[in-house]
């Protein structure tokens, strides 16, 4: 693996750091004047909260979000790519009900609604903002589903081996990442260089080899139980020592350069 984004909800420390972050669209659109990066870094769209909460994409339209990444590209910099507006195959975003203290509206459509809708939706945007870098995801629940997901692309014109980076969505939530590394592994065996969404700290030394970068927020729901390192922090939810101390951490255990 070549780059680990760290994932935040902190915009502010685009300014702070050159370690790679990975930020949501949805924690941009809240700044007036945004921050001038200093390192790269990558826009998540904000799908999976959308998703969550609507059940649609319907609130954002491509024209807008186009709209707001080229922004983000002119005014923060750095911008290394960008999620399209996809649509997770998580069952709980489909079928909605609660996990943890979050509730899931549901979509009430099928696996392969939302990967056609994907692959859709990358080509619009594709076609509205030729200029900017947007990346295919592939979602699924199955391993087959996302080898099915890579071959929607194919007919749709877009020839993944040949992409700058593809993402590997719907797997934050999994517990384990083993039954789908057969069909990752497939998909980085055709040349394709993938970036795993949310992947577990636990399944990056198994996936390291098959992966160009992947990203993880993790150390901010570790943050939150642990006592603030400064009378300005009542916990380490939001603190950049903390986060970088952890990314260092989660590296030399998956046997990572930075």
């Amino acid at each position: 693996m070549e780059r680990f984004y760290l994932g935040t909800h902190m915009p502010s420390w685009l300014r702070l750091t050159s370690v790679p972050l990975f930020i949501s669209r949805n924690r941009l659109t809240r700044y007036k004047t945004l921050p001038r990066a200093i390192g790269p870094w990558a826009l998540d769209s904000g799908g999976f909260t959308e998703l969550q909460r609507h059940g649609s994409w319907d609130r954002v339209s491509p024209e807008q979000y186009v709209d707001d990444v080229r922004r983000y590209r002119d005014e923060i910099g750095n911008l290394v790519w960008a999620a399209p507006q996809d649509w997770m195959c998580e069952p709980i975003v489909i079928e909605g009900g609660v996990a943890g203290r979050q509730r899931f509206v549901g979509t009430g459509l099928s696996v392969y609604i939302h990967q056609r809708r994907t692959v859709a939706n990358l080509v619009r945007l594709r076609r509205l903002g030729p200029d900017l870098p947007f990346a295919p995801v592939l979602q699924g629940e199955t391993g087959a589903d996302y080898l099915r997901h890579a071959q929607m692309y194919e007919t749709a014109g877009i020839r993944l081996a040949d992409e700058p980076l593809v993402g590997i969505g719907s797997v934050c939530r999994r517990q384990t990442v083993s039954d789908i590394a057969d069909a990752i592994g497939q998909l980085a065996r055709a040349g394709i260089r993938l970036h795993g969404f949310g992947i577990k700290t636990q399944g990056l030394p198994l996936l390291a080899d098959d992966l160009v970068s992947s990203d993880s927020l993790a150390w901010s729901d570790r943050g939150r139980h642990e006592p603030g390192c400064s009378i300005t922090h009542k916990t380490e939810a939001n603190c950049l020592p903390f986060a970088l101390a952890w990314r260092d951490k989660v590296l030399r255990a998956a046997g990572l350069d930075d």
